[in-house]
């Protein structure tokens, strides 16, 4: 049977009745994007372009029609910006009911705020003058953009770097059998596998934090077409770029209608990228867990399994994946359909970078509970040296290095022969050892050698990171 809720319940603002786990369940976590990526951060950030291109168009001197602002009008007009509000972004809704059209409901509410200040209305007619929405739209969404990254997804990852970095620094020196292929290799230390994923990391951050963040204001075509027509005598090249610049934006001069967002494909997957490194550091701390080289403090209260009482799952770190996972699924279709507009436009784009901040939103749930989930771990030292002490023939690759150094004879076969897939003990290794025509000290260097102590020069490479 259909369940259904009562008739007097509403619907529309519950958490409960969230279509999208962003806007419910991890409301929470997602709150310092929602001023940035919800509707109201996209209409904030027009209304703020279209009175800094006013007050551009009003401080050049070829325009006569529209006079310098006093310095009251000008903080009047940033006012507009800077106070907007809920009761703003309503109206702007209230005047697109009417217009079905939300760049130009912007354009009516300025014109609206302003329209009752006899000294500002003769400005009326230079809001939004010789724009296309694009114009507007591009530059809003690279701000956007912008702010995201500067004041949440950069932060939000230094946090993870610094968690792995601690870790990497307080295990450095402890050994840690490795594996490839899920099998028993040459030993590292927990500290330098940790130093791997910072260094990655920190490539990727660097690479985001350099992306230029490009934008455009040129009109319905990118050709200038109605300013020149209008004022022929003003270099709109120059005056373009400066006010592109004066936003903290990379100033596009080749464009369609629209910026062509190739900017938007690499902030994406920069983005994507550091995901998937998160995705395989999941992985491996889940599979550390379930080796249990890795504990997880408990918290009070809390349940591992609705049936299994004893069960302290690794959580945090599945939720981290999957979230990195949904969050790379629309990373990957924005860098790839955004690029791809029809002849000079078409609409595609405009539905599309609508959802950017569900991708980003997904993106901050999974550094989230990565951090949460790295913030529990308690490392289990004996448990790491009991798997190195059952291993000893992860020295076969030590002692066959050594006799080729002193040319004895088929070093690789003979350590095949004693270790493939035989069980190999610390006295069947030193046996062998201790029958090889080798120097002395070399010999000796080999007896005393253990999988715990060959760690090659990982210690000082996680002290390093």
């Amino acid at each position: 049977m259909a369940v259904s809720p009562r008739r007097n319940t509403p619907m529309s603002n519950h958490a409960l009745t969230a279509l999208s786990p962003l806007d419910g369940r991890y409301a929470g976590k997602v709150e310092p994007l929602r001023p940035i990526f919800s509707e109201f951060g996209l209409m904030h950030r027009r209304v703020h372009v279209e009175i800094e291109w006013l007050l551009a168009l009003a401080a050049e001197p070829g325009i006569a029609e529209l006079p310098p602002f006093t310095e009251t009008q000008v903080k009047q007009l940033h006012t507009i910006a800077d106070s907007f509000g809920i009761e703003d972004g309503a109206r702007i809704k209230a005047i697109e009911a009417t217009t079905n059209h939300d760049v130009k409901a912007v354009e009516y509410f300025i014109k609206e705020r302003i329209g009752n200040d006899a000294a500002l209305a003769q400005a009326k007619e230079f809001v939004h003058f010789a724009c296309t929405s694009e114009d507007i739209n591009n530059l809003s969404y690279a701000l956007m953009l912008r702010d995201a990254r500067e004041q949440v997804l950069l932060p939000a990852f230094d946090r993870i770097v610094a968690r792995l970095r601690e870790l990497a620094h307080a295990n450095a020196a402890l050994p840690m059998l490795s594996r490839t292929h899920g099998q028993t290799a040459s030993p590292s230390t927990l500290g330098k596998e940790l130093a791997n994923v910072v260094a990655r990391l920190e490539r990727q951050r660097r690479q985001l934090a350099a992306l230029e963040i490009p934008g455009k204001i040129n009109g319905a075509v990118g050709n200038y077409n109605a300013h020149a027509v209008t004022y022929p005598e003003i270099d709109w090249r120059a005056f373009s770029q400066r006010f592109v610049e004066s936003l903290g934006l990379d100033y596009n001069q080749y464009t369609t209608q629209i910026e062509p967002h190739d900017g938007v494909a690499e902030y994406c997957d920069a983005v994507r990228r550091a995901n998937t490194i998160l995705i395989d550091l999941a992985r491996d701390v889940w599979g550390y867990i379930s080796l249990g080289y890795f504990k997880q403090k408990l918290k009070e209260g809390e349940v591992g399994s609705s049936t299994m009482p004893h069960k302290v799952n690794p959580i945090d770190f599945e939720n981290a994946e999957g979230n990195f996972g949904l969050a790379n699924a629309l990373l990957g279709h924005f860098a790839e359909k955004l690029p791809i507009s029809r002849w000079q436009r078409d609409l595609t784009d405009s539905t599309v970078l609508r959802a950017l901040g569900t991708a980003f939103g997904h993106t901050l749930v999974a550094l989230e509970s990565l951090q949460k989930g790295l913030g529990k771990l308690t490392v289990n030292a004996e448990r790491l040296a009991a798997d190195l002490d059952a291993s000893w023939e992860v020295l076969a690759e030590a002692v066959q290095t050594v006799m080729r150094r002193y040319g004895l004879p088929q070093p690789y076969e003979q350590l095949k022969a004693l270790t493939r897939g035989q069980g190999i003990t610390k006295d069947s290794m030193r046996e062998f050892i201790g029958k090889l025509e080798l120097p002395a000290e070399a010999k000796q260097r080999l007896l005393d050698l253990t999988p715990g102590g060959y760690i090659g020069l990982a210690e000082g490479l996680a002290r390093e990171i």
